[in-house]
């Protein structure tokens, strides 16, 4: 039952990964905090080695966010244990699983904007 969580929480920490490589840099110049940014570089010097490779990582989150997606679509129809104690964690799980898929794509929805539309926009 806990196997749910996998796909969830790696989609969640791969989304996480484009704010750190791509997000963060790109709205601290648009905020114009330059100094921010020299010195979260300075203490994360392997920051600038991803944003170097930014549309892989997009991709492969992507990739994760839509497996996770497609696994809890797949689970959400599946019927939960008879025993009571067993349904309230199946449905527990189901629930958090749908929050962190939510927050996993509004975490990718933000740093794609700030990644690759901020940037024309500005």
């Amino acid at each position: 039952m806990y196997k749910q969580l996998i796909a969830p929480f790696l989609s969640l920490f791969a989304t996480l990964g484009t704010l750190v490589c791509c997000a963060l840099p790109v709205l601290f110049v648009t905020l114009g905090m330059g100094a921010v940014l020299a010195s979260f570089i300075s203490n994360f010097p392997w920051v600038t080695i991803l944003s170097e490779y930014k549309i892989h990582i997009f991709v492969f989150a992507g990739l994760l966010l839509l497996f996770a997606i497609f696994t809890f679509v797949q689970g959400k129809n599946l019927s939960c244990p008879s025993d009571p104690k067993l349904a309230k964690l199946c449905i527990n799980l189901r629930k958090v699983n749908l929050f962190i898929l939510i927050i996993s794509a509004k975490i990718y929805i933000v740093g794609f904007f700030f990644t690759f539309l901020a940037v024309k926009i500005i």
